[in-house]
């Protein structure tokens, strides 16, 4: 699949890590370090500009090594980039730790996965068909 990506960065443009890899690092694109506090969040701009074809969107995802070791994460993950939206790529970030993490120009911040979607058509009814589960969630399947 092709993307069209506007890159005013002054980073490479995104690309995978590995062969198998699902997503792509997000570099901050900063003029100066952003100092995020304790419980603090912020929008990291990356620079970067994609179109989508329609019927794909682009997720926002934490960096599982951001988040294990410094506590810091994407505050509305995933988020969603939609097809049509044209804007610069922010990334919402949250300082979950009880210590200030300083973010740098060019620091991996996120991932990005590009996904198909579908789009629903509803069909209103009075009622749904019957499960086993039925109406029955959070944590009604158990703990272990």
């Amino acid at each position: 699949m092709k993307i069209k990506i506007i890159n005013q960065s002054q980073h490479a443009l995104p690309n995978y890590e590995t062969i198998a890899s699902a997503g792509v690092d997000l570099r901050a694109n900063l003029t100066e370090p952003i100092i995020l506090q304790p419980l603090e969040r912020t929008i990291v701009k990356t620079g970067l500009f994609i179109e989508l074809p329609v019927g794909y969107e682009a997720q926002v995802r934490p960096r599982s090594g951001l988040a294990a070791k410094s506590g810091i994460t994407v505050l509305n993950s995933p988020g969603t980039i939609d097809a049509d939206y044209r804007g610069e790529i922010g990334v919402i970030l949250i300082n979950l730790s009880k210590d200030s993490f300083t973010i740098q120009n060019g620091e991996r911040v996120a991932q990005m996965v590009i996904a198909k979607h579908e789009r629903a058509e509803w069909i209103e009814v009075t009622e749904l068909s019957e499960t086993p589960r039925g109406a029955a969630g959070f944590g009604s399947t158990g703990v272990k």
